[in-house]
């Protein structure tokens, strides 16, 4: 049965304010995480201002105990606590991995939530800089990191570039279409298929060819809008898909 005295080692002067440096840690971590999670929530994403906050918060709760081992379990852990933290430092990263890899999704040559992934696994190192003491660098990086998901787009947006379209056509059965033919029609419009990028499938007798086209420069390719009325007149085509190819 606990005695009294080993309850109230809970509660030493010592204790609390060791607890109470540990809540303000977790508060300021929280807060940083709400910070770079309100531009996922702004744009719609699933992980928003409530996951950062969270893996933010318990990445630094998780970081900041391993510093006071030897006031474990009311200061009775003696020589039994052993302190690693970059142990603990580990764990978190691996588990947050796991949870970004969620937040990950592919459709066809569409892959979205890379850059809520990275965020997140970056919210965890804010938490872990918080845990360890460095907060000018805590608040740095969360700073860096709402300042890349809000501005950075305007910049690529600047930067030459090229735009992608992924694009699924499935023929009718009595059509065989042609890899050089398909080819001269894509630049035809502006566009090359890409690399490797090309597969082709079929069922029931019908072809199906999917493939990213790339834009040749960056105010070359047909819009969406004109190649799908382009496609929609090909008699050979039973059904096709276009999509910005995107990540």
């Amino acid at each position: 049965m606990p005695t009294h005295d080993m309850l109230a080692a809970y509660w030493t002067a010592h204790e609390l304010a060791t607890n109470g440096v540990i809540i303000l840690n977790l508060l300021g971590a929280l807060l940083l995480g709400l910070m770079v999670g309100y531009e996922r929530s702004y744009h719609g994403r699933a992980a928003g201002m409530r996951t950062y906050g969270i893996v933010c918060m318990a990445s630094a709760a998780l970081t900041i105990i391993g510093g006071y081992p030897g006031l474990w379990y009311g200061g009775h852990g003696g020589s039994l606590v052993v302190s690693d933290p970059t142990r603990i430092i580990q764990g978190v990263v691996t588990g947050i991995g796991f949870l970004g890899a969620g937040v990950i999704m592919r459709e066809g040559f569409n892959i979205s939530g890379l850059t809520t992934a990275a965020s997140i696994w970056a919210s965890s190192v804010i938490g872990i800089l918080v845990g360890v003491g460095f907060y000018p660098a805590a608040i740095a990086l969360a700073a860096f990191s709402a300042l890349i998901m809000i501005y950075l787009h305007r910049v690529e947006a600047m930067l030459p570039s090229r735009h992608a379209v992924a694009i699924m056509m499935k023929f009718k059965p009595a059509f065989t279409p042609r890899e050089d033919a398909l080819r001269r029609l894509a630049l035809e419009r502006g566009y090359e298929i890409a690399g490797g990028s090309l597969s082709i499938g079929a069922s029931g007798g019908a072809q199906e060819w999917r493939f990213v086209a790339l834009a040749l420069s960056r105010k070359s390719g047909a819009r969406l809008s004109d190649l799908a009325e382009e496609l929609g007149r090909f008699e050979g085509l039973d059904s096709f898909q276009l999509a910005h190819a995107r990540n």
